[in-house]
């Protein structure tokens, strides 16, 4: 007898467990061979339970057949890697300041410790994963931010060009990758430092990703930040300029919204800003009817 009999603290028949298979097959044939990327981040990074549930959705979508890109950030581990060495994380406008001793900082922690840890789990939860950074065969090609508001970002970068091919090699050889947010400068710098969601938008449009899921820490778009019950499951384009107009987009929000909003007007179908704090919320999202979080596009059954 295997050891999943004797999981009965949840008291589902045999029955309920082959309902679920089943409603998930029309989802499992929708996006067999198909390209999902994951940007990965926030808790869903930090609490060991929700790290594991996190890898095995991931796992579990490889196995079925779906094309699975994971793009990462880590804050956290740069801001406690920064303390470590006595220098004090700094924001402008909800971007990380990024100096040259920032940099060396943010390209160890994301392209080294970050990267092979997620390669490591994701291996040992039976998938087959390869870390790559932005600048491996110069897939993140980008220049120095210039918002023209006076403010000096440091070495943020803004992507200029994605170049898939080693994105392609990789899925092509069976693999997932694995993809930190260092560019390669164009404009005579090194290296850049990128916003995990603007790469993940950008690296689902050049992949013809069908989905892109943005890991967050909150439940999704509410139309009362104080009421998660508000939750607006569907947002299309045509909404997004009343719900800023109207103030229920605010925040780190926008930014999120308008990655999403990019996605989809350049051939993304269908893109989701999911909670990571609920275990298995990718899971949730692709392979069942009742899906989860916030999900932005055109408005039309387009996949």
């Amino acid at each position: 007898m295997d050891n999943f009999d004797n999981i009965n603290h949840v008291n589902i028949t045999p029955e309920q467990r082959a309902q679920t298979l089943i409603e998930a097959l029309p989802y499992i044939q929708r996006y067999y061979g198909k390209t999902i990327v994951i940007k990965y981040g926030g808790n869903a990074m930090i609490s060991e339970e929700l790290r594991k549930a996190v890898i095995d959705d991931i796992v579990m979508l490889s196995l079925i057949g779906v094309r699975v890109i994971v793009v990462h950030g880590g804050g956290p581990e740069i801001s406690a890697m920064l303390k470590k060495t006595g220098k004090e994380s700094k924001f402008v406008n909800g971007l990380r300041y990024t100096d040259e001793e920032t940099m060396d900082i943010v390209q160890s922690v994301l392209c080294g410790k970050v990267n092979k840890d997620l390669v490591k789990l994701i291996n040992d939860a039976g998938g087959k994963a390869v870390g790559l950074s932005g600048m491996d065969d110069n897939m993140i090609q980008a220049v120095k931010l210039d918002k023209g508001d006076g403010y000096d970002y440091g070495l943020v970068g803004e992507i200029e060009n994605i170049d898939p091919e080693v994105i392609f090699h990789t899925i092509g050889s069976g693999m997932i990758p694995v993809i930190s947010t260092v560019a390669m400068g164009t404009d005579g710098n090194k290296c850049y430092n990128i916003n995990a969601d603007t790469a993940a938008a950008r690296i689902a449009i050049a992949c013809h990703a069908s989905k892109l899921i943005l890991l967050t820490d909150i439940t999704g778009v509410l139309r009362d930040k104080d009421d998660e019950s508000t939750l607006i499951g569907r947002i299309t384009l045509d909404d997004i300029p009343e719900l800023k107009e109207s103030g229920v987009l605010q925040g780190g929000m926008i930014p999120k919204v308008e990655c999403c909003e990019f996605a989809v007007k350049n051939g993304v179908a269908r893109t989701h800003i999911l909670d990571g704090r609920i275990p298995h919320s990718i899971l949730i999202e692709v392979l069942s009817h009742k899906g989860i979080g916030t999900m932005v596009w055109r408005g039309e059954d387009n996949t």
